[in-house]
């Protein structure tokens, strides 16, 4: 369970040569870990159609194309990759709602401070969590994240890291991220009707540790989940005011 580079291969993830020769030779379109069916009630419930949102490290996913069917009105994709972004732009040419730049994500600084309203990530962060560099990457990365968000604004991560690996980067103070953790199992995996978490939501927020860490006593059903982490840009007001219980 407590996994991260052990799941990585040798290639450089974090690397745009990578990814450009993966995309010329694969062609297509390929979404990550999740579908946008199995991710709906949770972008549903935090990331309003009205939003402006940021897709960061796109690729030639269809999340953004099922999003705008669902009614989201306005999302920003970008992609390290200037081939996927370039296959992208002209597939997508003909909707509006949908834009398309070639960006690293650890440098954004094209977009002004508090851009946007919301900003998912699925498997981004893992990328560069298996590239070279990879802590200094992923501080880069959640730095611009930060900034780019309006308070009150959604990071949503989608990611296989669980929160041993995931929340030392999550939880820096300068982010004033709350967080809250979703564990859905991968595609296609069957819950054992016996078990007696069989009853159990994946729709219902885990509960953790002061840490924001799993209790030592959880069991993942599935031992390949994705974990979901919704982290909500606070301001300093809310954080010294807000009650705690």
């Amino acid at each position: 369970m407590y996994r991260d580079t052990s799941s990585c291969n040798t290639y450089n993830y974090g690397d745009a040569l990578y990814w450009d020769a993966r995309y010329i030779q694969e062609g297509g379109s390929f979404d990550w870990y999740q579908r946008y069916s199995a991710l709906r009630p949770f972008v549903r419930k935090y990331v309003r159609p009205s939003s402006r949102v940021l897709m960061v490290g796109c690729g030639n996913a269809v999340m953004s194309e099922d999003m705008v069917k669902d009614g989201y009105e306005d999302i920003m994709n970008i992609d390290i990759s200037s081939v996927a972004i370039e296959m992208m732009r002209r597939k997508y040419e003909y909707i509006p709602q949908l834009k398309y730049m070639q960006m690293d994500v650890r440098d954004m600084s094209f977009f002004p401070d508090e851009s946007f309203d919301s900003i998912i990530d699925k498997g981004t962060l893992d990328s560069l969590m298996c590239g070279t560099d990879a802590p200094i990457s992923a501080t880069q990365m959640l730095g611009e994240v930060s900034r780019l968000l309006k308070p009150g604004g959604i990071y949503m991560l989608i990611t296989y890291g669980d929160p041993s690996v995931r929340m030392p980067h999550l939880i820096r103070p300068v982010y004033n991220w709350k967080t809250l953790l979703y564990i859905i199992p991968r595609p296609g995996f069957e819950k054992d009707e016996g078990c007696s978490s069989a009853k159990k939501s994946y729709l219902e927020p885990v509960p953790t540790t002061e840490d924001g860490l799993l209790p030592p006593s959880f069991v993942l059903e599935d031992p390949d989940s994705h974990f979901i982490y919704v982290c909500r840009k606070t301001d300093e007001t809310e954080l010294i005011f807000t009650p705690t219980h």
